[in-house]
């Protein structure tokens, strides 16, 4: 595993690294990692390049770190990858984008396989463009009987819509005599939800320097720990997820309570 993890590195960078690795595995790794994938545009206008060359090239960095979230022990990675807000961008950037799945899971299925990956979705699946959705629903079929780590795109995904949707089938569910008013608890509305296979994530991740979450997993978010970085999407590797990590392992997380007493 580590050996596709290290690829294109020098020999010293490969044993850091691999270093690293070793020093975050263990029960305390975050068992669901979100990632609110921030910065592409910006990193192409750095460069004077357009701004699908930044998204492009955001593209291959999930590549990367999808491979370092497997090898620490990640259960779960969630990337925000289009909002339903997105589809305001201009018609050129939102065709690209929309191609984007299809070039990304074509090439890295034959890892996912090797890797034991699975890829999942959470979100409006049937708004999208008719070749999105055949290269995600392949991917999910080809991807469904393996056992790891679950690769999940937020794909045409607001969290108020999922939580109106949610609310609305869970009316019409006590209109139907499905359920009571009473049976409408927390853990109710949770399995409701489009995560509802997924633990409730341990860390967010925002790169770029933003600090909100965009409609990201709202109802899902509220007791995740929070790591921000000045980092645009494209040039977070290995070292800045292995980073955020680290920090979220010295956190105490309390869910309200007080730890020890």
């Amino acid at each position: 595993m580590l050996n596709k993890l290290v690829w294109r590195k020098s020999d010293k960078q490969n044993r850091n690294l691999q270093e690293r690795i070793s020093d975050v595995t263990g029960e305390l790794v975050p068992k669901h990692i979100a990632i609110i994938m921030d910065g592409n545009g910006r990193w192409a206008k750095k460069r004077a390049m357009p701004r699908v060359a930044g998204h492009h090239e955001g593209m291959k960095n999930v590549r990367k770190i999808t491979r370092a979230a497997n090898a620490i022990g990640v259960k779960a990675l969630t990337l925000y990858a289009f909002s339903t807000e997105n589809w305001k961008r201009p018609k050129f950037e939102v065709e690209f984008l929309m191609r984007l799945p299809e070039e990304f899971l074509a090439s890295f299925s034959p890892e996912l396989m090797e890797l034991n990956i699975r890829i999942a979705m959470i979100g409006e699946m049937d708004s999208l463009p008719e070749h999105t959705q055949k290269a995600v629903k392949k991917a999910m079929d080809d991807t469904k009987n393996n056992t790891g780590m679950v690769l999940n795109f937020a794909l045409n995904y607001g969290s108020r819509s999922e939580i109106v949707s949610t609310v609305q089938q869970l009316v019409k569910k006590a209109q139907d005599g499905e359920i009571a008013v009473e049976d409408i608890t927390e853990d109710c509305i949770s399995a409701h939800l489009m995560t509802k296979e997924l633990p409730e994530p341990d860390l967010l991740i925002r790169t770029s320097g933003e600090a909100r979450l965009s409609n990201f997993m709202l109802w899902q978010l509220a007791y995740t720990e929070f790591w921000f970085t000045d980092t645009l999407w494209p040039d977070f590797d290995e070292h800045s997820l292995l980073d955020a990590v680290n920090d979220y392992q010295k956190r105490s997380r309390r869910y309200g309570g007080l730890k020890g007493e």
